[in-house]
């Protein structure tokens, strides 16, 4: 097999969201949808007392995407328009499909260090499923298969490693989405199809990516030039694994909507304030 070599790497920017929180974001929805089917990726924590109370987001919409918790770290309380309502805990994973159209409220909370820590991902929906049923996957972490070996540590939220399979299933892009821990000296393959968009996001320690050392935190994106990731650290590292074959449509972004035209945006506008938005 083919190594796949870097392409670029992203230093994550500092940006304000909701009410008032702050993330790490290392890309967001564009036009130019240069990460396709992948829309969005931030990383969140509250741990620096300068943050002040911790904030949250209030009840907002989505129409078009997948949103993706996980987390590492202190709780998530959510409810949305579907009438689900709960704690996302340490180690849990939501994964709400938007479909034609959700309202949904996130509100973060401390663990009992006073830290909060974890990552959302937004994944794109194909134009025939823009405006399907919503949906909701809430996953325990009990229920994340974890895998142990030769001093690599997996936590397999979607997607399948060596005949195991995540617990997320039925989602479009049909996306490999795992938490991959590397103790000091070990090392790490895993085959990914020519074509598939390829991400790693590295938020503890240093590893050698494809030859290249990388430092947390930081978002690596890998050239469509092999079959094949490989990972090797002498002190330790832990990362993000994102992949997912792009769909290749054109795509219209509009704050927490992301369609294919802009006629479909304006659309879902007049459907909230026309009150249709919801159906």
């Amino acid at each position: 097999m083919t190594p796949r070599t870097i392409s670029h790497i992203i230093e994550p920017n500092m940006v304000i969201e909701g009410a008032g929180v702050l993330l790490r974001r290392s890309f967001g929805p564009h036009a130019s949808n240069k990460f396709d089917p992948f829309l969005l990726f931030d990383h969140f924590a509250f741990n620096n007392p300068l943050e002040g109370p911790v904030r949250g987001f209030p009840t907002h919409p989505h129409r078009g995407i997948e949103t993706v918790t996980y987390m590492l770290e202190g709780t998530v309380r959510h409810r949305n328009s579907l009438g689900n309502q709960g704690t996302i805990a340490e180690g849990d994973v939501q994964w709400m499909t938007s479909g034609r159209g959700i309202l949904h409220e996130e509100m973060p909370r401390r663990s009992a260090n006073g830290n909060i820590y974890g990552f959302q991902l937004w994944v794109n929906l194909p134009a025939a499923e823009k405006m399907s049923q919503p949906r909701y996957q809430e996953v325990t972490a009990g229920s994340i298969p974890q895998v142990q070996k030769d001093g690599v540590t997996i936590r397999l939220v979607a997607g399948d490693y060596e005949g195991i399979r995540g617990p997320v299933t039925e989602i479009a892009a049909a996306p490999l989405y795992m938490d991959v821990k590397l103790d000091p000296g070990a090392r790490f393959s895993y085959p990914i199809p020519s074509g598939h968009t390829t991400l790693m996001y590295v938020f503890e320690g240093t590893g050698e990516f494809s030859g290249e050392v990388v430092e947390s935190v930081s978002m690596v994106v890998f050239n469509d030039d092999g079959d094949q990731i490989e990972v090797k650290t002498e002190a330790g590292v832990r990362f993000m694994l994102i992949a997912g074959a792009p769909f290749k449509e054109p795509i219209v972004p509009y704050g927490p909507f992301v369609m294919n035209t802009r006629e479909e945006i304006e659309q879902t506008l007049r459907d909230l304030k026309n009150g249709t938005f919801i159906k």
